[in-house]
């Protein structure tokens, strides 16, 4: 399914009853809505919600913006290191203004929100910037963006700035399983036929290695996020992962330091994936969290004067 906003085709899914309240799932970096594990979304639809899942700009079968051109990422580190502003063809902002078009053409007067990684950035901005939309957040394995955080490990990042052999969807799909196995969780094992299996189907669903350029310029750019998180009022979660090499736990517990009455949960052992243990995990935190709010957000609409 998909809509059209602001002249972009969003792919979604959706699950549950459309009568539900609404959680609105936004995934990080290059990542598609099928890389949500299968067993999450159901937790939420059983505890009584509508699950939309979505491809971000770029990726998937949403709209590949391949007029925008090819970004330099190396000049773009260099002017950063240079204390240069780097360009980027879109922002994080634009990305939440997406989310928002997606709600909007579901007539979907607000939503929780759970984003993972990128997704947990756009999703901060959402909740800063158009709080009426919200219902509560969840931010996973993400960041507040601040000046002197900690940025991955050296390792990681040259995996990142690397691409297959080819596009074959054969070595798209070794590519990424390469990337997991740096950055996954050591604690707990992957289920790697089914995994290998998924990888595979995403690749030959789409691969856009220029729209993932793109996609990491405007997280590199989105240098003023961390500004904005004292505005955030919803009820907030925010999870994170002790083994995380690729965005460190202090990115995650600095996200709940600004962000007023935030909750921080860190999961042991967890990087920055979501095996079957690790997808567990969060639906017995994030469920719990999405009806505190829910609850929450009915005892303030009756409660309030008419």
């Amino acid at each position: 399914m998909n809509i059209t906003h602001n002249g972009l085709r969003i792919e979604y899914e959706s699950d549950g009853d459309e009568q539900a309240p609404a959680v609105l799932l936004t995934m990080g970096l290059g990542m598609q809505l099928t890389a949500w594990p299968g067993s999450l979304v159901q937790a939420i639809v059983q505890a009584g919600y509508r699950v939309i899942r979505f491809d971000n700009r770029d990726i998937g079968l949403s709209s590949q913006l391949d007029h925008l051109g090819v970004p330099n990422i190396g000049w773009q580190l260099v002017r950063s290191r240079l204390g240069l502003a780097i360009r980027s063809p879109y922002s994080l902002q634009d990305m939440a203004q997406d989310t928002v078009g997606l709600l909007d053409a579901l007539g979907v007067q607000r939503a929780h929100l759970v984003g993972v990684s990128m997704g947990g950035m756009v999703s901060q901005r959402v909740a800063a910037t158009v709080p009426q939309r919200v219902l509560s957040l969840t931010s996973v394995m993400s960041s507040s963006g601040a000046p002197g955080l900690p940025g991955p490990r050296p390792h990681v990042t040259r995996a990142l700035l690397k691409r297959p052999r080819s596009q074959r969807p054969e070595h798209v799909a070794a590519h990424a399983l390469n990337m997991f196995r740096l950055i996954g969780s050591p604690a707990y094992p992957q289920d790697m036929p089914a995994f290998e299996q998924r990888v595979l189907a995403d690749a030959v669903r789409s691969h856009n290695p220029d729209g993932v350029a793109r996609q990491l310029l405007a997280v590199a750019s989105d240098t003023q996020r961390h500004a904005l998180l004292q505005r955030i009022a919803c009820p907030t979660l925010v999870l994170h992962g002790t083994a995380d090499p690729l965005v460190p736990l202090a990115c995650g517990q600095d996200t709940a330091a600004r962000i007023a009455g935030a909750r921080f949960e860190s999961i042991d052992g967890m990087g920055h994936d979501w095996p079957p243990g690790v997808a567990a995990l969060l639906a017995g935190h994030i469920v719990p969290h999405l009806q505190a709010a829910q609850s929450f957000a009915s005892s303030a609409s009756n409660t309030a004067p008419t």
